[in-house]
């Protein structure tokens, strides 16, 4: 039998082939271990909040993940400089900020445990009690209310827009009008007579954040549950396509040209509502917002405390530039 021989430079070439198939197979594997690891890494669980107190059926409010987004670091980043910049300078004391994008559901929160007075944004559920008692009573926000009596409140603001006149009459959804687009006290106080104190802190209960105690002189919340406010309006899923649609529209006349609107372009759709609060003589202001950027809205919620209150809307205008700034870049559209 003859036999071949083998090439000397043979064996080296097979030796090096089989090193290189092998490393080859182990970064592929690598790879396609640390993919699924990033791929684990991000995936959150969710839960979904139903409205109860129906016999059939269990209406979905929103659907909370768990874990913020990554592709939000940028923005979370950016925003953190800020705060820090402006504590330094002395213009805040603290600050606490909720993002989300309402197409997507991605978020993050910023001291997320910090809890403020929110003032006046308590106007909000109680517009959206009122449209609750005009669901059950239809014609309630066409009801005339007089305002033959001065009502006094222990609560000063520091930015003042219009107000209602003593003498006057002004049906239910006038007063509306006053308490979100011009924030007025006076309106307010005439509201509180009338709305239904059960009703009012259902809004609260059904949400699952805890009812207001009515001998409190505070509410304290975070910035991500007083979002929760604003979404259900955004998503139609607590009041009705129209009445969802009323509130918001009234939020889109918020007179207060500081703060967040300051920190927009003009061109730029929001709906808005500002408050005054603080905790032992520490002003805080605080400000949320549904933004309409092109097809892909936001709710952005910022709370913060100071020594001056003048200088807050300017922090809240920062923050709200850079956001809007960075969601620029994002591509998400609606379906």
């Amino acid at each position: 039998m003859f036999t071949k021989r083998i090439p000397f430079y043979f064996l080296p070439i097979v030796f090096f082939s089989a090193i290189l198939i092998s490393w080859v197979c182990f970064f592929q594997y690598k790879k396609n271990t640390e993919a699924q690891s990033s791929v684990s890494d991000y995936e959150c669980g969710y839960s979904m909040k139903r409205l109860k107190g129906y016999n059939y059926v269990r209406p979905l409010m929103f659907i909370e993940t768990a874990c913020e987004s990554p592709r939000m670091t940028t923005i979370k980043s950016s925003i953190e400089n800020i705060i820090t910049t402006e504590k330094l300078n002395g213009n805040i004391a603290s600050a606490s900020v909720y993002l989300r994008e309402l197409n997507s559901g991605n978020w993050i929160n910023i001291n997320e445990n910090q809890q403020f007075s929110p003032g006046s944004l308590l106007k909000v559920p109680e517009l959206i009690a009122i449209m609750k008692m005009n669901e059950k009573q239809p014609g309630f926000l066409n009801r005339v209310i007089p305002y033959n009596k001065l009502l006094t409140s222990d609560k000063h603001a520091n930015f003042l827009s219009k107000s209602i006149v003593l003498g006057n009459s002004y049906m239910v959804k006038e007063l509306c009008r006053y308490m979100i687009s011009y924030s007025d006290n006076n309106a307010t106080l005439l509201l509180n007579q009338i709305v239904d104190v059960p009703t009012f802190n259902k809004v609260f209960t059904d949400l699952g954040l805890p009812a207001p105690d009515s001998k409190a002189n505070q509410y304290p919340i975070s910035a991500h549950d007083y979002s929760l406010f604003m979404r259900v309006l955004y998503n139609a899923t607590y009041l009705t396509i129209d009445d969802s649609e009323f509130c918001t529209d009234l939020l889109s006349t918020c007179s207060f040209p500081e703060g967040m609107e300051k920190g927009l372009p003009a061109n730029i759709k929001m709906a808005h509502k500002f408050g005054e609060g603080g905790f032992d003589n520490s002003p805080q202001y605080s400000e949320s917002a549904i933004v309409y950027l092109n097809n892909n809205a936001y709710i952005l919620t910022v709370m913060t405390n100071g020594s001056d209150m003048k200088k807050l809307p300017k922090v809240v205008s920062a923050i709200a530039r850079t956001v809007y700034e960075n969601m620029l870049g994002f591509t998400t559209t609606s379906s």
